[in-house]
């Protein structure tokens, strides 16, 4: 997770925990290491957060960074001063995978640097929680959050802006998403300080999100049908992404959709059918008038199709067809 903040040209990048989602491999720390050394005129200061938290054999105890690279090892909040900046930044690493106390409460800068950060890994009860008045009391030019998968803008309560505004504290969330749960857009926090302001925007980042899509079928909806539509539907949404796809609505009683021939593209993860049978009640009913299924029906017949009793009428209706044809 990271943020980067610049002066006159001078940059910071600021990686506020889980560089990696586990331990770095140490042929993964020379990799890093050797990309944030092509970086020109850019100090990179970076923590350890809950996931590449600092074990007794982790790599980054030991691991020598570029000469614009610097970590803060302290279990305790530290500060890295980077005068060529005119910067100061503080924070601290995860020494295990949770930290219960509220360690950035009391984190005041030391005011000796023009520009004072803080790279604060947490915002839960078991990952050092936070108060959000408290964190802007403490009176940092910019704070770099990091421990959610998804940029949020602290001061405005949103996903920060894709236009520069300002805000002093915020999440840049992953620059990929992790896993099928992590929606919506993923990138960088970008911010300017100039002359005591500081000012952010989003700048989205990953090649792919992934992507919950609900497609709803219709009554005389077959197999052909339904393929159009989810592929139609993952068209307009991007065929680059990755797609956790839910039937839903009414389908023909007699169709059976053939979820694995569904998947046109490659990208779909997950399909399941959710789709109710769309039964006709009224001949079902002279049908079976009498009966535990006649009863049923005529006891929730007459409720509209967007009501839940008419969704309880066709899952009922159903659960009594399959027992009936067992």
């Amino acid at each position: 997770m990271a943020a980067a903040c610049n002066e006159e040209k001078a940059e910071l990048l600021l990686i506020a925990g889980d560089l990696f989602h586990r331990q770095p491999l140490l042929r993964e720390l020379k990799e890093v290491n050797d990309l944030f050394k092509t970086l020109k005129n850019t100090q990179v200061v970076l923590a350890a957060g809950n996931h590449d938290y600092l074990r007794r054999d982790s790599y980054y105890r030991t691991f020598a960074w570029g000469e614009n690279v610097h970590m803060l090892l302290g279990g305790q909040i530290t500060v890295v001063e980077l005068p060529e900046l005119s910067a100061a930044v503080y924070g601290l690493s995860y020494y295990g995978r949770e930290i219960t106390e509220r360690l950035y409460d009391q984190a005041f800068p030391r005011k000796q640097q023009k520009y004072e950060l803080l790279l604060a890994h947490g915002g839960d009860e078991r990952h050092i929680p936070i108060q959000k008045e408290k964190l802007r009391s403490l009176g940092y030019d910019y704070i770099a959050l990091g421990h959610i998968h998804k940029p949020l803008d602290m001061d405005t309560g949103g996903c920060p802006d894709e236009q520069l505004h300002e805000s002093r504290m915020a999440y840049s969330g992953a620059l990929e998403p992790i896993d099928r749960n992590d929606t919506g857009p993923h990138g960088y926090i970008l911010g300017e300080l100039t002359r005591g302001r500081c000012r952010i925007r989003f700048v989205p980042f990953a090649l792919r999100e992934y992507v919950h899509l609900e497609v709803t079928t219709e009554k005389k909806m077959t197999n052909r049908g339904l393929k159009a539509r989810i592929r139609e539907q993952i068209e307009a949404l991007g065929t680059q992404n990755i797609y956790k796809v839910t039937v839903k609505g009414f389908r023909d009683p007699d169709i059976l959709f053939e979820l694995s021939d569904m998947d046109t593209y490659g990208n779909i993860i997950d399909l399941s059918d959710e789709s109710k049978p769309a039964y006709d009640f009224t001949k079902l009913l002279a049908q079976n008038r009498g009966d535990l299924l006649g009863k049923y029906i005529e006891s929730l017949i007459d409720y509209d199709e967007d009501s839940v009793e008419y969704l309880a009428l066709c899952e009922g209706v159903q659960a009594l067809m399959e027992t009936k044809r067992g």
